[in-house]
């Protein structure tokens, strides 16, 4: 196995050397993530200093994550509550632990 390597990406016009044991390309897809989002703000508010830009950069893209964390947790709900439904239709010995499956032995 590999250790960290770096990998040259730049944001907001500087150029960065990031060591992570991830794939090249996934390091430089974050990175183009993050400055595209750096490039909104800084398209909408074009006097803002770059460090403010940044934070607001940040919080575009916490807020994206916080969206699909519920996004995952409103699917899992669902799905579960669907199988909640399936579950009794199933012959008893297809339920698994959901009151059928394998028979008790004394």
């Amino acid at each position: 196995m590999t250790g960290p390597q770096a990998v040259r990406v730049t944001i907001g016009g500087e150029e960065y050397a990031v060591r992570s044991e991830l794939p090249a390309e996934y390091t430089r897809d974050v990175a183009a993530y993050v400055d595209a989002a750096l490039a909104r703000v800084k398209e909408s508010l074009s006097s803002i200093p770059p460090h403010k830009a940044a934070i607001l950069a940040a919080l575009a893209i916490t807020d994206e994550l916080f969206q699909a964390r519920r996004g995952d947790r409103e699917l899992a709900a669902r799905m579960q509550a669907l199988a909640d439904e399936v579950v009794p239709l199933l012959p008893p010995a297809k339920r698994g632990g959901r009151g059928g499956g394998v028979p008790a032995t004394d």
